[in-house]
């Protein structure tokens, strides 16, 4: 099987001092992707750069403590793609692809972190940017290869998938605009929301990330942030997905899903 995990880590060494490394040693996925490592080179270099007999890639941020993505996976990439090409968001180190390719397939798995319009009208532009660039991206690699994409993507697609959804309509995470992407994405452009393909109907199970504010955590009202989202092929084959709640590594939770497949 292909064990892949995502996780939002809110700091690399945060998540490590609580034991996210620990839990990946006994998880042992075949590619983990990161986001938010909230560190540079020098901060991870022989330290956090592998696990589990995982070797690490990286995107980091221009600026110190923000953004950053990682990618680690058993099996050595073919080829390894630093940033999306626009560099307003590769300042912000926001995707890094790492390619599996052999004769008769391409497979890529991408670590990449959506940009969050939550603090205000400036940054919610940047994130409306930031979807307009991504979605020919994504259709572009649709029609080379399968892909999974490992992402916080900073929004709730549908009512079942925030607790507070009546509350929340004219916030970032849960903006018409946004949510209307997402159905597009997943619409005419034909990749598929694996965690939604294999538990269609899940409400307060699905959510990933909570608010650090009153109880948000202890009362279970959450977000569903975190998705693995893939092209038809890859998709098919996924048998089983977990939410993984028994430890706090950060404000979100890490989403594994096992596929009928290998690297």
């Amino acid at each position: 099987m292909l064990r892949v995990i995502t996780a939002n880590l809110n700091g690399v060494r945060s998540a490590a001092s609580k034991g996210f490394f620990d839990w990946i040693e006994q998880s042992k996925p075949s590619v983990l992707g990161v986001q938010e490592v909230k560190a540079q080179h020098d901060q991870v270099s022989g330290i956090f750069c592998a696990t589990a007999d995982m070797a690490g890639h990286f995107h980091y941020a221009q600026k110190k403590g923000y953004s950053g993505v990682g990618i680690y996976s058993c099996a050595k990439p073919s080829d390894v793609i630093i940033g999306l090409g626009t560099p307003e968001f590769d300042d912000e180190g926001r995707w890094v692809e790492a390619r599996f390719d052999r004769p008769g397939r391409k497979l890529s798995v991408i670590s990449c972190y959506f940009p969050s319009g939550s603090s205000g009208e400036e940054r919610q532009a940047v994130k409306f940017r930031f979807l307009d660039a991504l979605y020919p991206k994504l259709m572009a690699l649709k029609d080379e290869r399968e892909f999974i994409l490992l992402s916080d993507v900073n929004i709730a697609h549908k009512e079942a998938d925030l607790k507070n959804w009546r509350s929340n309509q004219k916030n970032s995470g849960f903006l018409p605009e946004e949510r209307a992407w997402m159905t597009r994405l997943l619409g005419e452009g034909g990749l598929v929301d694996v965690y939604r393909s294999l538990h269609p109907d899940t409400t307060e199970e699905c959510y990933t990330w909570w608010s650090n504010r009153g109880q948000a955590y202890a009362k279970n009202v959450g977000w569903r942030l975190d998705y693995q989202i893939a092209t038809p092929g890859i998709a098919a084959l996924a048998r089983s997905a977990l939410i993984y709640k028994d430890q706090k590594f950060s404000d979100h939770a890490p989403l594994l899903i096992e596929y009928d497949a290998s690297l």
